[in-house]
């Protein structure tokens, strides 16, 4: 993703206006989507938060963003995939 300083920025703005301690550390493209990891796992506010920005975000096709999922992994848990066409 483009200025993805900026995006974690915003990201961390809409969590924080739900009270939320969760906060966006960065974010990674990938060859499947993009991978946005957090300093917890979130929940399923949290994760539906960050899908609404992704799929609003200007470059990315908002029918190409496939439901999000958290990482299967237990030291992994807190990476969120959001997959993208």
């Amino acid at each position: 993703m483009k200025e993805s300083s900026a995006h974690v920025t915003n990201m961390n703005k809409m969590l924080k206006n739900i009270k939320t301690d969760v906060m966006v550390d960065f974010i990674q493209k990938d060859l499947n989507g993009i991978t946005i990891v957090t300093n917890k796992v979130v929940s399923t506010l949290e994760l539906q938060i960050i899908k609404n920005y992704v799929k609003n975000a200007n470059h990315i096709n908002a029918k190409g963003v496939e439901t999000p999922r958290l990482s299967q992994f237990k030291f992994n848990l807190k990476i969120i995939g959001i997959s993208y066409l």
